[in-house]
C-alpha cells in the first residue's frame, strides 16, 4: 500500500495547486474588497423606507442588491478557499473570520429587506411578479411570507448568525486543526495517521492496518467525546430554535421548505431503504466469508473484497479516465470540463493543515473549484469525477443563469455529481477486461452504494433522532448519542457485524451533522442520478439534452419540477427502488465473477 503523506503546504508544486489568483490577485486586493463593502452597504441602506415608490424603486433595489451580494460571495469564497488550503496558517484563518463577521454584519443590515418586500401592496407584489426574470423569484418569496420576521427581529437573528453557527466552526477546527491521530505502523515504517489516510488504510489488505488505523482513530475522538457532544447539543438546539422562531414545526419542516419538498420525499427514502436492508445484511454476510472471517468488524467494511486493489491511477492517468468515461455528455461538456483541468481550478493533494475530504465550491463570479486529497486510488478516481460533476453544474448553471437563478438548490446538488459516477462506473465495466480489476469495479459500485445510501439513510435517520430527542427535552449527551447511533448502525448492517460498540463514536466526526438535514440528499441525489444515467446511456435520444438543461437551470425553478423535466419524479419512491434492484443485480454479478 502505498500512502502520499502530507508534507507543508510549501513543498506542494504550483501546479497542483489551485490558482485563486483569479479572484484575486493577492490576499491585499481581497481585504481592500472587504473594506469597499462597506461603501455597497451604505449606498443600499438608502432604500430602507421606500421601496414603496413602486416597481421601478423595486427593481432597482434588487439590481443593486445583487450587487452587493456577488461582490460579498466573492470575497468570502476566497477567504475560505484559502484557509481550507492551510487551516494551521494564522492569516487565513482571520481572513476567514474576517469574511464570516462581514457576511453576518450584511445580513444584519440587510435584514429589513425582505419584510419591507413583502409588506409591500398585493397589488404592486403581484405586478412585480410578472416582471420577465423574476417570476420564480417573487414565487418563492410569497410562499415565506408566513415565515418571515419583522424587520427588527429579522436582524437580531442576522445578527446572531456568528453564534449560530459556533458548533460547526468549532468542531471543524478541532477536527481539522487540533486533532492529531499519531501514525500506524505500514511495512516497518510510521504513517501519519490522517483523515486523508485514513480511508486508505481501510481498505488495506491487513486486517492489522485496518484494526490499528480504525481503533487509534476513534480512540483521539473518545478522548474529546464529551466536548463533542456539546458542540453537536449547541448546533442541534440552533436548528431547533430557529424552526420554532420562524413558525415550523420542526427543524425538518424548516429545512426541507426551504426548496419546497414534500416531506414524504425524506420520509419515502428512509421507507424504501428500511425496506430493503435484507440486501444490505446479506453484503455483509457475504464479505464475511469471503474475508474469512468469524465476524464483521466495522473496519472489515472497505477492504476490497478481491484483495489489494489492482487499480491505481495517478492524477495525471485519472484525467484521460474522466474524459473518456463522460464522453456520453457530448463535446461541447468535454470541451468545457477541460478547463478545470488546464485552468487549475483542482487543489489535488494533502497537505498538512488541509482541509479534510473534499468539495466543490465557488460563487457566481468565480471558478467552481475543488479541493482533494489525492492518494491514487480508485476512490479518488471517483471523488475526481464526483466533484467535478458539482462543478460543471455550476458551472452550466452561472453560464446559463442570471444571478437571481445562479445557483442550483441543495436538493439536487448531488444529483450531478453521482450521475458522473454512474457513467464512470459504466466506463470501466466496459472498458476494463481484467477479471479481478471488475470484480474491484463491481465492489467500488456496491460499496458506494452502501456508503451514498445505506449509510447516508442511516445518517438522516440519526439526524431526525437528535431533532427529535433534544425537542423532547433530551440532554443529547455523549453516552446518550453514542448508545443510539450504535444500536442504529447495527440494524442496518445486521446480524453479522460484531459487538464492538466503538463504531457508536461515529456521529462526533461527521461534519454533515452540522448542515441541517444535508444527507438525505446524498441519498436521494444518487438514487436520481442512477435513473438519469439509464437515461443517458440508453436509446433515448432526448436524455442527454434534458441532463444539460438541468444543468443549466439553476433555481429557476422549484427542484422536484426541474428533476421531473430531466426525467425522474422524485416523489415517486420507485427512483430509491429502481436503485437498490440495481444494487442486488450487480451484486449477484459480483458473487457470479468471485466463484470462478
Amino acid at each position: 500500500m502505498t500512502i502520499k503523506e502530507a508534507k507543508p503546504r510549501s513543498q506542494t508544486p504550483e501546479a497542483d495547486t489551485w490558482d485563486l489568483t483569479s479572484i484575486y490577485q493577492d490576499d491585499d486586493q481581497a481585504r481592500q474588497e472587504m473594506a469597499n463593502l462597506a461603501d455597497l452597504l451604505a449606498d443600499f441602506q438608502g432604500y430602507q423606507g421606500q421601496l414603496s415608490q413602486g416597481k421601478d424603486q423595486v427593481l432597482a433595489a434588487l439590481a443593486d442588491l445583487a450587487k452587493l451580494s456577488r461582490q460579498l460571495e466573492k470575497v468570502y469564497v476566497y477567504a475560505h478557499l484559502k484557509h481550507d488550503q492551510d487551516t494551521t496558517n494564522e492569516d487565513y484563518l482571520q481572513l476567514d473570520a474576517s469574511a464570516q463577521s462581514l457576511a453576518a454584519q450584511v445580513a444584519e443590515q440587510l435584514a429589513w429587506f425582505t419584510p419591507e418586500l413583502l409588506a409591500l401592496d398585493q397589488d404592486l407584489l403581484n405586478d412585480l411578479a410578472q416582471v420577465p426574470g423574476y417570476e420564480h423569484y417573487f414565487d418563492t418569496l410569497l410562499r415565506q411570507k408566513n415565515h418571515i420576521l419583522p424587520a427588527d427581529q429579522e436582524a437580531l437573528l442576522a445578527g446572531a448568525s456568528e453564534i449560530f453557527n459556533n458548533p460547526s466552526q468549532t468542531f471543524s477546527m478541532l477536527n481539522n486543526a487540533d486533532l492529531k491521530f499519531g501514525s500506524v505502523t505500514i511495512d516497518g515504517r510510521p504513517v501519519d495517521l490522517t483523515h486523508g489516510s485514513y480511508g486508505v488504510m481501510l481498505e488495506s489488505k491487513d486486517r492489522e492496518v485496518r484494526r490499528t488505523a480504525f481503533n487509534q482513530l476513534y480512540q483521539h475522538y473518545d478522548q474529546v467525546k464529551y466536548t463533542l457532544a456539546a458542540t453537536m447539543s449547541g448546533n442541534i438546539k440552533s436548528h431547533n430554535y430557529l424552526a420554532k422562531v420562524y413558525g415550523f414545526a420542526s427543524a425538518r419542516e424548516r429545512a426541507l421548505f426551504q426548496n419546497n419538498i414534500p416531506l414524504a420525499v425524506y420520509d419515502e427514502l428512509v421507507a424504501t431503504v428500511n425496506d430493503n436492508l435484507h440486501l444490505l445484511h446479506d453484503f455483509v454476510a457475504y464479505r464475511k466469508d469471503q474475508l474469512g472471517l468469524d465476524e464483521v468488524e466495522m473496519y472489515d467494511m472497505y477492504t476490497p473484497l478481491a484483495g489489494q486493489a489492482p487499480l491505481k491511477y495517478s492524477f495525471e492517468e485519472a484525467k484521460e479516465v474522466v474524459l473518456a468515461a463522460l464522453a456520453p455528455l457530448g463535446d461541447q461538456y468535454i470541451n468545457d470540463l477541460k478547463q478545470a483541468f488546464d485552468q487549475r481550478w483542482i487543489d489535488v493533494y494533502e497537505n498538512i493543515g488541509k482541509r479534510s475530504g473534499a468539495y466543490s465550491s465557488g460563487a457566481y463570479d468565480t471558478n467552481p473549484y475543488i479541493l482533494l486529497n489525492w492518494q491514487d486510488s480508485l476512490n479518488d478516481l471517483y471523488t475526481l469525477v464526483h466533484e467535478l460533476g458539482h462543478s460543471m453544474h455550476s458551472y452550466y448553471t452561472r453560464k446559463n443563469q442570471d444571478y437571481i437563478y445562479g445557483d442550483y438548490s441543495i436538493f439536487v446538488a448531488e444529483v450531478a455529481s453521482t450521475t458522473n459516477e454512474n457513467l464512470l462506473t459504466e466506463y470501466l465495466l466496459n472498458t476494463v477486461k481484467d477479471k479481478d480489476a471488475q470484480i474491484y469495479i463491481l465492489n467500488h459500485y456496491l460499496d458506494g452504494v452502501k456508503g451514498t445510501v445505506f449509510r447516508q439513510t442511516q445518517f438522516a435517520e440519526f439526524e431526525q433522532f437528535m431533532h427529535e430527542s433534544e425537542a423532547k427535552g433530551q440532554a443529547l449527551t455523549a453516552d446518550y448519542l453514542t448508545n443510539h447511533y450504535e444500536s442504529l448502525n447495527r440494524k442496518y448492517y445486521g446480524p453479522s457485524l460484531s459487538n464492538d460498540e466503538t463504531i457508536g463514536l461515529e456521529w462526533a466526526r461527521i461534519p454533515h451533522f452540522y448542515m441541517n438535514y444535508y444527507v438525505y440528499q446524498y441519498a436521494t441525489g444518487f438514487c436520481a442520478a442512477t435513473a438519469l444515467a439509464e437515461r443517458i446511456l440508453g436509446e433515448d435520444g432526448s436524455a442527454v439534452n434534458d441532463y444539460l438543461a438541468f444543468l443549466a437551470a439553476g433555481s429557476s425553478d422549484y427542484p422536484i419540477k426541474v428533476m421531473q423535466q430531466a426525467g425522474v419524479d422524485m416523489t415517486n419512491p420507485n427512483y430509491i427502488q429502481a436503485t437498490m434492484n440495481k444494487f442486488e443485480a450487480r451484486f449477484s454479478q459480483l458473487r457470479t465473477l468471485l466463484a470462478k
